[in-house]
């Protein structure tokens, strides 16, 4: 782990409470104990194409429910991957090129090229704090597996994470984003080190790239939150490209016929949610 990141402490709200605004795709808002955090910003519009790389685009079905100018000030990103429908141009050009960044290596190297400074590269089980008075964020980078075999080496790297609000040396609220992962072997080392997850936010959709599933279905969606166990989760990234070929219903129908040891819990685009304290 590198230094903390010492933020500005002249207010910190009490901890214990925050909100969730589902932006659309897998870009998400999150407000904390004093911190706000934004996950892998993409801020096309409606009919706009998303580079996926090899000469592959996807097109915009959906709008985002906020622009990056209507953003609240930002303390950091967590960033899954460096994909066009997770970090696109618009993102490129209207975000802070001094914002702190937490990312793989692959995506901190093409941060740099586009020129923002402060990119925070973590392997595997590797962290980033943020402190805030005596108010603590910890980023923990956690297994991500984009695509099987060897379609994974023409994709770009993806992470997990495990995001810890604490206050006073005490975790208030822990927060899993799965990242654009499939379920693999690796996943169940992330409910032995975290058994106590309060949110998930799954990545779905199932995303086909030359017809191999690249994100989630309905069915390893289910088999995922039995792996990992959050007490709650909200589904994103789904029906917002045309390369996601499984909408949210199929998801909801798995959900209603599975016994899972998480609630489910469905917010809309546009829509901010109450997060309690762990």
């Amino acid at each position: 782990m590198s230094d903390p990141v010492e933020l500005d402490a002249s207010e910190v709200p009490a901890p214990g409470s925050g909100e969730l605004t589902f932006i659309g795709t897998a870009t998400v808002l999150i407000r904390y104990g004093g911190f706000t955090l934004l996950t892998d910003p993409n801020f096309l519009h409606r009919g706009d194409h998303a580079t996926l790389g090899y000469g592959l685009h996807s097109r915009r079905l959906t709008e985002p429910a906020l622009t990056i100018g209507e953003l609240p000030p930002l303390d950091l990103i967590v960033l899954s991957h460096h994909h066009g429908d997770h970090f696109d141009e618009v993102a490129a050009a209207e975000l802070d090129k001094a914002i702190p960044i937490v990312t793989t290596a692959h995506a901190s190297a093409k941060l740099r090229r586009q020129g923002f400074v402060r990119p925070i590269t973590l392997d595997t089980w590797q962290s980033q704090l943020f402190v805030r008075g005596e108010a603590t964020l910890r980023v923990t980078a956690v297994p991500g597996r984009h695509a099987p075999g060897a379609l994974a080496a023409l994709l770009p790297p993806v992470m997990g994470s495990v995001v810890e609000f604490g206050h006073s040396g005490q975790v208030a609220f822990r927060l899993y984003v799965s990242g654009d992962t499939l379920v693999h072997d690796r996943l169940s080392e992330i409910p032995q080190r975290y058994p106590d997850l309060d949110l998930g936010l799954l990545h779905l959709g199932g995303t086909r790239v030359l017809g191999v599933l690249v994100t989630m279905d309905a069915e390893q969606g289910i088999e995922a939150l039995r792996i990992i166990r959050p007490r709650t989760a909200v589904p994103i990234h789904y029906e917002d490209y045309t390369v996601f070929k499984e909408p949210l219903a199929v998801f909801q129908d798995a959900v209603a016929r599975a016994s899972l040891p998480t609630s489910i819990r469905y917010v809309a685009r546009g829509e901010t949610v109450h997060l309690g304290g762990g």
